[in-house]
């Protein structure tokens, strides 16, 4: 079988020879140097795909110190392993990992007691529709994308210091359909509403799939492929895609360079680059040697594999897009909303349309996220959140993602 490692596909992928981003990374070098060498920085989920991207783009700039906290100890030693094998990391920079929660009791010690941090970037998420599945995972993600963030963010304000604080959204926030979404709208407004900002400048970005990253369809698509399994992909959905790289750069942009409740979007033709999620399937599978034959039912697809593969083909199970929350395109403006010029090439800007809420809401959500009763239930979230989004447009088919292939 031939190479598998998703490096090899991102060109063929995304049909850009180069990054969509570079060029205003180089344009603007002298100012992200300012804002970055020689300065502290904190990431906050800095061992996923984006986090750890973002962090690479970032340690060419000389800060003094980089200090990264995620969950995950196996990302973060895999991380560790990776930079100090494949880059020459500058001779006296502080690079520090920590395996913890940032929403945690432990984290609020570490941030005051540590010197202040220049910039924090936060990149904690639950980011994947499949997540409002049940009430558990719901749940989860309340408490991980908005009661954790605004507790966060308010133990880095109380401790002063901080010039830039960033957190990563979703193109899922614009016009939400998914709780998923509506979750990191209400992130944005914690964000830039929902906390005190102590002089920071308080900035974030929207972007399109990344491209491989970590859970994402198209990294799953190339270990089924090693595993001898069927791709599948949802019937008629369109997506836009950066690679991992790319999605490092525009967060590098939108952390160092946005400007105060700037939401930072990439300058994407929908024409050229919304695709069709099975033709990249096909693609994926052409480019390892097969031909995709498509399917409607997983079963057959399952038992054909090893038929097909003598052939030089594949099964790709196409599935109806009928889960609850999913969208059938992507988008990065709202419709309260509305883009802007900030002098880049590949980027806009939106000004965030502030929601009314504050820390009474937010202890509303910490209520329902700390019941223990058994009480709360999907609908009662839906509804607290929708009283705060008014372009909230949720559908529940009691379908999820885990139901499928």
């Amino acid at each position: 079988m031939s190479d598998l490692s998703p490096d090899r596909f991102d060109q063929h992928v995304v049909a850009r020879s180069h990054s969509f981003f570079q060029g205003d990374i180089t344009a603007n070098e002298a100012r992200i140097r300012e804002a970055v060498t020689g300065k502290r920085v904190l990431i906050v989920g800095g061992g996923g795909s984006i986090g750890s991207a973002t962090l690479r783009a970032l340690i060419r700039f000389e800060p003094a110190a980089v200090h990264v906290i995620d969950h995950s100890e196996n990302y973060l030693a895999e991380l560790v392993r990776d930079l100090r094998s494949g880059m020459d990391l500058p001779a006296n920079l502080d690079l520090r990992m920590w395996p913890i929660d940032f929403g945690a009791p432990v984290t609020e010690r570490l941030v005051n007691s540590e010197d202040p941090y220049d910039v924090v970037m936060n990149f904690a998420a639950l980011k994947h529709v499949r997540s409002e599945k049940d009430i558990y995972s719901l749940l989860q993600m309340l408490d991980t994308n908005v009661v954790r963030q605004a507790r966060f963010k308010s133990w880095i304000a109380a401790r002063g210091g901080t010039t830039r604080f960033f957190g990563v959204s979703t193109d899922k926030a614009a016009n939400p359909t998914s709780l998923m979404g509506a979750t990191k709208r209400l992130m944005e407004d914690v964000l830039f509403s929902a906390s005190p900002t102590a002089g920071m400048n308080v900035s974030s970005a929207r972007f399109a799939n990344v491209l491989f990253s970590n859970g994402s369809l198209p990294q799953a698509w190339l270990r089924r492929i090693e595993l001898g399994q069927p791709l599948a992909a949802p019937r008629g959905t369109r997506r836009y895609f950066v690679t991992r790289a790319e999605a490092g750069e525009i967060c590098l942009l939108a952390s160092l360079l946005g400007g105060q409740d700037e939401i930072i979007i990439p300058r994407l033709d929908p024409e050229k680059e919304l695709r069709l999620l099975e033709a990249i399937a096909a693609d994926v599978l052409k480019l390892t040697g097969f031909e995709a034959v498509p399917f409607e039912d997983e079963t057959e697809a399952r038992h054909e594999v090893a038929a097909l593969r003598k052939q030089g083909k594949w099964p790709l199970l196409l599935t109806p897009l009928d889960t609850s929350g999913e969208k059938p395109y992507e988008e990065f403006v709202g419709a309260d909303e509305v883009s802007h010029e900030i002098g880049m090439e590949s980027v806009l800007a939106i000004r965030h349309a502030k929601a009314k809420i504050g820390p009474d809401f937010i202890d509303r959500l910490d209520t329902l996220v700390s019941d223990t009763s058994g009480k709360v239930q999907k609908a009662d979230i839906v509804e607290t959140i929708a009283s705060v989004i008014q372009n909230f447009a949720h559908v529940e088919t009691e379908k999820n993602l885990d139901q499928r292939m």
